[in-house]
């Protein structure tokens, strides 16, 4: 039996409002073993997103977690500092957000964007952040990944701006990635080639997915 790489035991997150403090997750417990596939079904409002978001350390306020805890790798995460949580996201745990356009900066080119990711984690000069760039893109594959380096986020179709989400979460060769609804936007023949495309990043490279869906199919 494979280890579990992310345990979440009895996670509870709430919203401090002026009307009162509102639960948006309810006691949530996911073991998340080594080199796997985990899926999170629900309905649209149900909790999946702010599970991801909490697990992440990217709720803000007013949400706040208020019981439980969050395992990775042996190490309680559960109340990080803003700063250690920012030096294991996208390192060590990464996501997927549902919609690339509004993920990615519009004024930025991709490939920079990805490369800020590398600068942050792993000390490498910018050359050898570029090159890590374009050989991701080319993994996830991105067509001409030298070229869409320098493209703008309207500039690409909406599977390849996932593409992007997706080679930016792999870039640091992270344990666990969390995908929430990464096929939303895209048509159905795009979905099953971003399908594809994350379960060999777990064969090849044997991470930890979370896939996050209200479409059973």
């Amino acid at each position: 039996m494979n280890e579990n790489v992310l345990n979440i035991e009895h996670l509870q997150s709430c919203f401090f409002t002026a009307r009162g403090r509102v639960p948006a997750v309810d006691d949530v417990t996911i073991e998340v073993p080594q080199g796997q596939i985990i899926g999170v079904v629900g309905e649209s409002g149900c909790g999946k997103s702010m599970t991801a978001m909490s697990v992440m350390g990217l709720l803000r306020h007013p949400g706040k977690v208020v019981g439980g805890t969050i395992t990775l790798n042996g190490r309680d995460i559960t109340n990080l500092s803003p700063g250690e949580r920012a030096k294991i996201r996208g390192n060590e745990i990464s996501m997927i957000f549902q919609e690339p356009m509004t993920s990615l900066n519009p004024v930025y080119q991709v490939g920079r964007q990805v490369q800020e990711a590398i600068l942050l984690h792993q000390k490498v000069s910018k050359e050898e952040a570029r090159r890590r760039v374009i050989e991701i893109f080319r993994e996830v594959g991105i067509p001409e990944p030298e070229k869409r380096y320098h493209s703008y986020p309207h500039q690409l179709s909406g599977g390849l701006r996932q593409r992007v989400m997706i080679g930016m979460a792999m870039v640091c060769k992270p344990k666990v990635m969390i995908a929430d609804e990464p096929t939303t936007a895209l048509d159905v023949t795009i979905e099953a080639q971003i399908l594809r495309l994350m379960k060999r990043l777990r064969d090849e490279q044997g991470t930890s997915i979370i896939l996050i869906t209200h479409n059973m199919a």
